[in-house]
């Protein structure tokens, strides 16, 4: 099973830099066959990861990948499933 991991924690306050990288991603994902994306916005207050989650719902995004789970272990990690 293919993995891609993405650590937000350099970019957290630049939003456009966010999204570019939330984007290249996920079509990195969808062009290599990769299943699984690992994404760490942090922990902090928990901003980054609401932006994040909005990002992921968006129709034209929601629709490209099978589904999104929190870590229930680590409050700071979002992991979008793809079925190929």
């Amino acid at each position: 099973m293919g993995r891609l991991k993405l650590d937000l924690h350099g970019i957290f306050s630049n939003s456009r830099a966010i999204e570019a990288e939330l984007n290249r991603v996920i079509q990195q994902a969808l062009d290599k066959k990769i299943e699984l994306v690992e994404i760490i916005p942090g922990k902090g207050s928990g901003q980054l990861k609401k932006s994040v989650l909005r990002f992921l719902e968006e129709p034209r995004i929601k629709k490209l990948y099978q589904r999104i789970e929190k870590d229930d272990k680590n409050f700071g990690r979002i992991f979008v499933h793809f079925r190929h």
